[in-house]
């Protein structure tokens, strides 16, 4: 599902009288607020869905694909999506 799915899906959720436009703020409104909030407060918990925290990642060594040859791959932050037990079982 792409994001013009998702929108879809929303605007069919929220009843006939939701327009598209409408639909699509209010992804684009909850995305945003995940981000802030992992930002501001490195994880967001949503019960029943999952929780989207920082991780760091440790610097290590890597291989060029194109080369064969050794690189350095420097330490780098990520955000990490863990499943609640809900959204498990549902899958």
């Amino acid at each position: 599902m792409n994001r013009a799915q998702l929108v879809e899906k929303v605007q069919k959720a929220l009843g006939a009288d939701t327009s598209k436009a409408a639909a699509d703020r209010a992804v684009s409104a909850v995305i945003d607020s995940i981000k802030t909030g992992v930002k501001k407060d490195k994880s967001v918990q949503l019960i029943g869905f999952g929780t989207f925290k920082i991780a760091n990642r440790k610097a290590r060594t890597g291989i060029n694909p194109k080369t064969g040859e050794k690189i350095k791959i420097k330490a780098s932050k990520t955000v990490k999506f863990t499943p609640g037990s809900e959204f498990k079982k549902s899958v």
